[in-house]
C-alpha cells in the first residue's frame, strides 16, 4: 500500500481549508492513502471537519484510507464532542501509525 505524510499547521479552518483539502486529494489522486500529521494542529473549526470528513470519503471511493496522527487534546475534545472521532482511524504517533497500517 502506498502512503503519503501530510503535516497540517496549527489550525485548520475557513482561512485555509481549501489547500489543504487540495494537497489531502492530491496524495490521494496519486493513488496513496494519506497520513495526516496533525502534532502541530491545535484546532478544527466545523469548515476543517468537513474537508477531514469528504477527504475519507474521497479515500474510500478509491480504495484508499485516510489516518490521522497526534491529535492534541484540543482537537481530540473537538473530535469526540463532534462523533467525528468514530469516523476516523487514529494513532499518537507516526511509527504506531506505520506499524498498524503495513
Amino acid at each position: 500500500m502506498n502512503i503519503d505524510n501530510y503535516q497540517l499547521g496549527e489550525e485548520l479552518d475557513s482561512f485555509n481549508y481549501q489547500q489543504v483539502q487540495e494537497d489531502i486529494l492530491a496524495i490521494l489522486e496519486r493513488g496513496c492513502s494519506a497520513v495526516l500529521d496533525m502534532t502541530a494542529c491545535k484546532y478544527v473549526s466545523s469548515t476543517g471537519l468537513r474537508v477531514l470528513l469528504y477527504s475519507k470519503k474521497v479515500a474510500a471511493s478509491k480504495g484508499l484510507k485516510l489516518y490521522l496522527v497526534g491529535m492534541s487534546d484540543e482537537v481530540k475534545d473537538i473530535m469526540e464532542v463532534t462523533g467525528f472521532d468514530s469516523f476516523f482511524d487514529s494513532f499518537k504517533t507516526m511509527e504506531e501509525c506505520l506499524e498498524n497500517v503495513k
